[in-house]
Order: structure tokens, then C-alpha cells, then sequence
């Protein structure tokens, strides 16, 4: 086994209450900061850390010159898998025709032509452009099959890049099934889930709670479909509260979900059940760029003690960016987040909607960012610049 000292490094953010200082804000102090640090990993793992002058020797060094380093961007809601372009529904939108969710038909159709390889090419292409952008862990849902052939298929390709993976058979009702919703929500909580459960292809469930969308799921057919795979043995997700006020939010917590995505319009009960049950309100704000929606308003989630989560949504439909820094910018600029709040829901707070711990720390996995910065504070203050990358140790 061979041990790589990382040093150089200006600012380490750690996310570990170990290394919170006094005297800082609470937002900064969650980050762990240790200035002028340095990391030692082996065989994939967090060995030690500590000031750069203190390093233990190593087989191999990585000097990044003065740089930040921070933990790996945990992109906890993606649809990386899919075929097809849908850049003239993005222009319409610009020209003001509204998101109903129709679209989505487009890249089923799109996706069902596609065969494995170009699949498979598309989404190693896609998975490299996240670590190009500092985003080491990565979830990835279904959702462009609707079919139990074609769900299995998606699922399978997903799992071939990441272990954090969606069944969303739900994501809104096929061209087929339109006039009889009811077989629809039967294949999905029957003959689709179960050949889910039993390949092992997904850890969650999700659904496409918007009653204001004619394509997506009422309350009680997500309820269904949810309580069907929770049943099975799946962990709850939900979309919900994107498009208008609605019960997506309350549902999530209600079934115990460990995370409910969107979260753009939401009453003071919605806020309250958040706070009291401890589901994850995961904030996409590249959506309401994308879309033209109002912004979810993160700070009264966090001072109502919201846990909060920041990821990209990255589509072909309302959301086509998988950067990490763009989200951090925008939720620093629109959402109402401190630079320190949303570096800390991009790693940490993602994190724990997939059951990790999204810090660096002796023990954890090596999943590093290096940003061509002196600190974090440049993720949103030079919004737009290449400044983030993986590191590979």
C-alpha cells in the first residue's frame, strides 16, 4: 500500500466539528477550516491531517500550491442517464412558455431508441464532466424508461458508475398508459418493482409528486407508490413543491424520506414538518434558472433548523448543468445562503441523503476537491470560473 501526502494546501475544509475554531460565525465554524494544512491518504482512505508542518513522511507527494482543498461535491439528485436534446424547449421557455413536465415524453422516446453503448458512452462522458467540476459522489435516478424492461436497463447502466442509484418509475405517466393511469401505477408498484427489488438495482423509490402537472403523480398515487417500495425495501426520495404549492413535501415527511427535492414552494407547515422530522430539503435553484420559477428561499429553511442539501438536477429538460460551483454560486446569489451554508449543503448536507458523511476526516474516504483558489469563498465569488477538480490519490 502506498501513502500520498497531500500539502501545499492554504485552506482545508473539513466539515468535522473537530476542527471547528472559536470565534468564528456558526456557518464558518461547521466547515472545520485547518489553514495551511496537509493530508495523507492511502489505499483510498483519510489517513491523517493535520497543520502542513507537523506531516508525517509519505511515499509519494502532491503539492497544490497555495490552493483550497474541500470535500468532494456529493451530487445527491441527477438524471444522467438518457439520450436526446431538448435545447429548443430550454429556448421556449427563455421566450416564456411555461414547465408542465411534457417534455419529459421527448427524452423517453429518445432514451427507448437508444442502445446500450450509446448509452453507456453518454453517461461515462457525463460522469467525467462531474469530476472535472470537484463532484466526487454522484446519485442517479431512472426515470427515461417507464417500461420494466427499460427501467431495469437504466438502473443497470447507472449502477455501472455509482452505487447511489434512483428508481424513479415514476416520473410521470408514459404516452401509453394516458388514458388509463391506474395499469400505470399498477405495473409500477407490481411487476416494475418488484424485478427492482430482486435484481438489487436501486436503494430508493421516488416519485414526481406535483398535482399541478396533468403527466406527474397526485397525493395518493404517490402515496402508493411510495409506500409500495418502502414496503420492499427501499429508501423514500420525493419531487416535490416545484411547480406550486402542494402535499409533495408534507407526504415526504409523513413516509419518512430521507430527502424531498425542489422544495420551491412551501407553506409554514411544510417548513415546520421538515424541521420536526428531519427529512432533507434538497434545493435545485439550477431549475429555476433554467425555468424561470421563483427560487426556493433557503434561508428560512435553515433559521427554521431545516436540514438542507444543495445539488444540480442535472437533466436534459429543466436543469442541463452538472456543476456543483454554478449551484453554490446560485444559492449564495438568489437563495439567500452564506458562502460557508452552501459549500456545507453541496458536501454534508447532500451527503447525508445517501447515508454518508461528506467530510474529511482520519477513516473516511479520500473523495477530495482542490479549487484553484486560496479559499472556499471563490466558489461564489468568481461564479462561472473552472476553479474546481477532483483529485485523484
Amino acid at each position: 500500500m502506498t501513502a500520498t501526502l497531500i500539502t501545499g494546501i492554504a485552506e482545508l475544509v473539513t466539515n468535522d466539528p473537530a476542527w471547528s475554531g472559536a470565534g468564528q460565525s456558526a456557518d464558518v465554524d461547521h466547515l472545520g477550516i485547518v489553514p495551511d494544512a496537509a493530508i495523507v491518504a492511502e489505499s483510498g482512505r483519510v489517513r491523517w491531517i493535520g497543520p502542513a508542518d507537523l506531516a508525517p513522511q509519505a511515499d509519494s507527494r502532491i503539492d497544490v500550491g497555495g490552493r483550497s482543498v474541500v470535500p468532494g461535491f456529493v451530487d445527491s439528485h441527477t438524471h444522467l442517464v438518457f439520450a436526446g436534446d431538448r435545447s429548443s424547449e430550454f429556448a421556449a421557455r427563455m421566450a416564456g412558455t411555461a414547465y408542465d413536465g411534457g417534455g419529459i415524453a421527448t427524452t423517453v422516446a429518445a432514451t427507448r431508441a437508444a442502445s446500450d453503448e450509446e448509452l453507456r458512452a453518454l453517461l461515462a462522458d457525463r460522469v467525467a464532466e462531474v469530476r472535472r467540476q470537484g463532484t466526487t459522489t454522484v446519485e442517479i435516478k431512472s426515470g427515461y424508461g417507464l417500461s420494466v424492461d427499460e427501467e431495469l436497463r437504466l438502473l443497470r447502466l447507472a449502477r455501472e458508475v455509482t452505487p447511489h442509484v434512483t428508481f424513479l418509475g415514476a416520473h410521470v405517466v408514459p404516452a401509453e398508459y394516458a388514458a388509463d393511469r391506474a395499469a400505470y401505477i399498477a405495473l409500477v408498484t407490481g411487476p416494475m418493482l418488484a424485478a427492482v427489488v430482486a435484481q438489487g438495482a436501486a436503494s430508493y423509490v421516488d416519485v414526481f409528486c406535483e398535482p399541478l402537472s396533468a403527466h406527474a403523480f397526485t397525493e395518493d398515487e404517490a402515496r402508493e407508490i411510495l409506500q409500495a417500495g418502502r414496503a420492499a425495501g427501499l429508501a423514500v426520495r420525493v419531487h416535490g413543491n416545484q411547480l406550486g404549492p402542494g402535499p409533495g413535501v408534507r407526504l415526504a415527511c409523513e413516509l419518512g424520506a430521507v430527502s424531498v427535492d425542489h422544495c420551491t414552494y412551501l407553506s409554514d407547515a411544510d417548513v415546520t414538518a421538515l424541521a420536526e422530522t428531519g427529512t432533507v430539503a434538497t434545493l435545485l435553484p439550477g431549475v429555476e434558472f433554467s425555468t424561470r420559477h421563483p427560487y426556493p428561499d433557503a434561508r428560512r429553511l435553515l433559521d427554521a433548523g431545516v436540514a438542507v442539501a444543495l445539488a444540480t438536477d442535472c437533466n436534459p429538460g429543466t436543469c442541463f448543468t452538472s456543476s456543483m460551483p454554478f449551484v453554490i454560486a446560485l444559492a449564495v446569489r438568489e437563495l439567500r445562503m452564506t458562502p460557508a451554508e452552501a459549500l456545507y449543503a453541496a458536501t454534508a448536507g447532500s451527503a447525508r441523503t445517501l447515508g454518508l458523511h461528506g467530510r474529511i476526516a482520519v477513516g473516511e474516504p479520500a473523495d477530495l476537491t482542490v479549487l484553484d483558489a486560496p479559499s472556499h469563498l471563490h466558489l461564489a465569488y468568481r461564479p462561472g470560473v473552472p476553479l474546481a477538480s477532483a483529485l485523484t490519490v
